[in-house]
């Protein structure tokens, strides 16, 4: 995405036509529209030819962004999982490792990154009825690692808005929820975490549509995405006016939901019921 959006705007800033950038790679005009969107895989020729047509000349900026191509041509640690993933989830998976900003709201069970073993364990059996151990255990081991951006060096400002009903639906045994509620008011915490519960007694609210996620990335010229995910399939959303719509239903839910430190308070509250 990142090399995309460069090609872009080198691109634009010629005059260029993407039927014009296609012609000399070669390639339709779809493609350059797919490269520039990061959706496609890059040739290292195919990028050398287009810096030479947006009239890129200085070594050291070639040799930067074919450094990128090189680099996006590497399959993530997470592809070695995706026998046991469905198809547009590894997707997700690298856009997240690549997040400076990670805003959810998420209304069927506690999200994945704040997930305990056990409770993830408990999520997957669920999900994969029918999956042997093995696939199990390969689906709960994806989980933990991505659970690691949460504690890295650079970890990414993780914002949440938990539907109380994700606290009070079980999954697993009373211990397994009652571990998984500790986790939850540990990790609340973390000076990059804000996490907010969104009672039942508020009623309605604008997370009417369900759970979505929202990606920030350190690039400036990379535009957000929504990520929202659907029974067999996945819609990643990056349009400057979708992406506002969700993000101020998020800012609602914010602006509705307890503060942190009130949100501890009820997962304690929850905690003491279990």
């Amino acid at each position: 995405m990142l090399l995309g959006s460069q090609l872009r705007r080198l691109r634009e800033a010629r005059g260029i036509t993407r039927e014009a950038a296609g012609y000399s790679i070669r390639a339709s005009e779809s493609k350059i529209s797919r490269m520039e969107l990061g959706r496609v895989s890059f040739k290292t020729r195919d990028v050398e030819d287009l810096l030479t047509l947006y009239g890129i000349t200085d070594e050291t900026e070639r040799e930067s962004l074919l450094s990128l191509a090189r680099e996006a041509n590497v399959a993530g640690w997470w592809h070695s999982y995706t026998d046991v993933l469905p198809s547009w989830f590894p997707t997700y998976v690298g856009l997240e490792g690549a997040a400076s900003l990670i805003r959810v709201y998420e209304v069927q069970f506690v999200h994945g990154l704040l997930q305990t073993e056990e409770y993830a364990r408990a999520v997957v059996r669920r999900g994969m009825k029918g999956a042997s151990v093995a696939d199990v255990e390969r689906r709960v081991a994806l989980r933990l690692e991505r659970q690691k951006y949460l504690l890295a060096e650079n970890a990414p400002e993780f914002h949440i808005v938990l539907d109380e009903a994700a606290l009070r639906r079980p999954y697993g045994d009373r211990e397994v929820m009652r571990g998984q509620l500790q986790h939850l008011i540990d990790v609340s915490e973390r000076p990059n975490v804000r996490l907010q519960v969104m009672p039942f007694s508020l009623g309605g609210h604008s997370g009417e549509s369900g759970a979505f996620t929202i990606l920030s990335f350190p690039e400036s010229d990379l535009s957000d995405v929504v990520y929202l995910e659907q029974l067999t399939s996945a819609l990643y959303l990056d349009k400057r006016e979708d992406v506002a719509q969700y993000e101020q239903a998020l800012k609602e839910l914010q602006q509705d939901s307890p503060g942190p430190d009130e949100s501890r308070d009820l997962l304690r509250g929850l905690l003491q019921l279990s």
